[in-house]
């Protein structure tokens, strides 16, 4: 039996799409000629003549690829984002504001770290142990959807940089409300603040979400090795 993802792979080797949907695009048509084989061999036919009317399905590899081409070209940008990065990043973030805001209403109180002068730091300790899974489950998620490297770990670090814009924005509104404040202990706060709820979670998301990324690409690499 002839080897149809090695076939598939020499005939689409021209084919200009990334990596990953072209594997994607090689493997769904090996599949599927490898069937139609196997169907014409259950039938009665020799070997190699159910090889060439299997391969008779693709008359033109070169307009195949054309065809290829223009309908992934087709593909609507923000489609691609919507799947790659907002849905996997809206997804991440309502899920641990909605575990973190359990926490508040079942009284789990935070641990408290504070520094001397107004620096004082809240850390809720189950909520920053769930974040490398909701990170995870973000750049899973985008990756599926054939998500970019920067786009996977930017939707697996979605919450935090929700968070981080708005505390960003908050700070000159707060100053403008509240201008009688000393600014050293505005930005004391401010960066109390961005440490508690922007650095540290963002690290435990990010640990969460690299280890799927690094899996994924390795996955990916050992599987283009092998075709060759």
């Amino acid at each position: 039996m002839p080897d149809w993802q090695n076939l598939v792979r020499q005939r689409l080797s021209g084919l200009a799409v990334d990596a990953a949907e072209k594997e994607e695009i090689c493997n769904e048509l090996a599949a599927h000629l490898e069937e139609t084989y196997e169907s014409l061999r259950a039938e009665g036919l020799a070997d190699q003549e159910a090889v060439r009317q299997t391969l008779a399905q693709v008359a033109d590899w070169r307009d195949l690829q054309r065809k290829i081409f223009i309908a992934k070209r087709r593909e609507h940008p923000m489609q691609k984002r919507l799947h790659q990065l907002w849905i996997p990043g809206f997804l991440t973030l309502t899920l641990s504001t909605v575990f973190l805001m359990t926490l508040q209403k079942n009284g789990f109180q935070p641990r408290i770290v504070s520094w001397n002068g107004p620096g004082t730091i809240l850390f809720y300790v189950p909520w920053l142990l769930s974040l490398p899974l909701f990170g995870a489950l973000g750049a899973y998620l985008s990756a599926r959807a054939r998500g970019s490297k920067r786009t996977v770990l930017l939707a697996s670090m979605f919450p935090v940089l929700a968070l981080a814009v708005t505390f960003f924005l908050i700070l000159p509104v707060g100053l403008i409300i509240d201008h009688h404040v000393p600014l050293n202990i505005v930005a004391t706060a401010f960066a109390m603040a961005v440490i508690g709820w922007v650095l540290v979670p963002g690290a435990a998301l990010l640990a969460g979400g690299l280890p799927i990324l690094l899996f994924l690409s390795r996955g990916l690499a050992s599987r283009s090795s092998a075709s060759h």
